[in-house]
């Protein structure tokens, strides 16, 4: 496997080893599959999902990209050494208290791309990737997708699978229900990641904001 720990840093001089994108392991179809089907079980049945009663009635389940291995990437969490705060903008206005706990990068078709992963220190504390598109606004929610960094250890290596990105629950739900945070303009890539999520499969994802 991939034997790679967490690397600290502390400028952005120091020569950086990008994410690998490698094949995913054997099986890996099926097991996207059991994720969405799980989240669509979530938002018809589950009384956290951020559909009112009426909505669960009429729900037919969330529309996905097609699978695209190529964007399923493993490798390091850079952290910083001295982790930056954070105010994170939400759909609702509010500010919600965050920590720049380091980055990770990667390359598309050639291409670099580095993308800030925080942690919300108002809530569980875990990695948050927010992040935003040339999909974003027109295909999917206009406030950007979330995506998880999962790894295999505490020092990693990492998972960052562009295929399982979601949206938040104020895509769904009213803003006054919920208070979910913006992508920052620093995680906004200039290229078009047609995968994961896109919006319910009965309505059409309106910009948000």
């Amino acid at each position: 496997m991939f034997c790679v720990a967490l690397l600290a840093i502390a400028c952005n001089d120091e020569p950086i080893i990008e994410m690998a994108q490698v094949p995913p392991l054997a099986g890996y179809l099926e097991r996207l599959d059991e994720f969405r089907a799980r989240r669509n079980e979530y938002f018809a049945q589950n009384p956290g999902s951020p559909l009112l009663p009426d909505e669960k009635a009429t729900f037919s389940g969330l529309e996905y990209y097609d699978p695209d291995p190529s964007l399923y990437f493993v490798g390091d969490l850079k952290v910083y050494i001295e982790p930056e705060e954070f105010q994170m903008v939400t759909t609702s206005g509010k500010i919600r208290p965050a920590v720049k706990t380091g980055f990770v990068a990667f390359s598309i078709d050639g291409r670099s791309y580095r993308l800030q992963v925080y942690r919300l220190t108002d809530g569980s504390g875990g990695l948050f990737l927010p992040f935003a598109d040339l999909t974003t606004g027109t295909e999917t929610y206009g406030a950007g997708r979330y995506v998880d960094l999962v790894a295999s250890s505490e020092t990693g290596p990492y998972e960052l699978d562009f295929n399982r990105a979601y949206n938040p629950s104020c895509a769904y739900g009213a803003a006054e229900r919920f208070v979910c945070p913006v992508t920052p303009s620093e995680n906004k890539l200039d290229i078009r990641i047609a995968a994961g999520e896109r919006g319910r499969a009965d309505m059409h994802v309106e910009d948000g904001g």
